[in-house]
């Protein structure tokens, strides 16, 4: 590309971003998102605006064979939002990418095998993480995320802020998991969160401003049971 067309190319793409932003998206689907229009940018080599409805089927007809059609659907949501929000173009072509609809049931871990997965978890943070997640069926950023300000002791309900789909809800809270939480907080004592970053010493800990690792608390999950399915592995890859 000239200077000039990379100059528009950036142009476009800082827009792209604001528009996202501006619409609510999260950070992941705005991450997503953008690297759609720069994965095509850089296949062609040439500003996207300029791509014609033959080059983007040449393209998705690559992206399919060479990536899942997870990708193909968040390209094609990208792309969509590309052209009809920065470009202000008409998405004519948006029949041709139909990623398949699949219909499956998750592998589901028995309370025994949950039982076997907290008992077989040492360290006391992650015991705690496990059973407050599997008590409460949250997802893993959800469960990391939780303050003490979340929980209602009293009523037996924790507050889930801003879940998936930016949702705020009320799930019950069972005597075990507060149990746990009151004796993980016994030993940190941090001033909000209830899974603060655990590197350093107990003074570093209180004075922690993000939650503990999210990879940690995955490796938490997988290793005890050494025979974990995809299903399970891609739940807590999932935040």
């Amino acid at each position: 590309m000239t200077p000039a067309e990379v100059n528009r190319v950036d142009d476009l793409y800082h827009r792209h971003l604001r528009l996202l932003t501006l619409q609510g998206k999260s950070q992941k689907t705005i991450d997503a998102y953008s690297r759609a229009v720069r994965r095509v940018s850089e296949y062609y080599d040439c500003c996207p605006d300029l791509l014609t409805p033959e080059q983007l089927e040449i393209y998705f007809g690559k992206l399919v064979a060479s990536h899942s059609w997870s990708t193909v659907k968040i390209d094609r949501n990208g792309l969509q939002f590309f052209w009809q929000h920065v470009l202000k173009r008409n998405w004519d072509w948006i029949s041709i990418i139909k990623p398949p609809k699949i219909k499956t049931i998750p592998d589901i871990l028995t309370p025994a095998e949950i039982e076997k997965l907290i008992g077989k978890t040492r360290k006391l943070r992650y015991r705690v993480f496990l059973l407050t997640t599997y008590s409460m069926g949250l997802r893993l950023e959800e469960a990391l995320s939780l303050q003490i300000g979340d929980i209602d002791a009293k009523r037996k309900k924790v507050h889930i802020r801003r879940g998936k789909g930016h949702k705020d809800r009320l799930v019950p809270l069972p005597d075990l998991a507060l149990q746990g939480l009151r004796e993980l907080w016994r030993k940190h004592r941090h001033s909000t969160l209830l899974f603060p970053n655990a590197n350093g010493s107990p003074e570093t800990i209180q004075n922690a401003t993000n939650h503990m690792d999210k990879g940690g608390a995955q490796k938490a999950m997988i290793h005890p049971l050494p025979c974990a399915t995809a299903s399970q592995r891609t739940f807590w890859n999932t935040a």
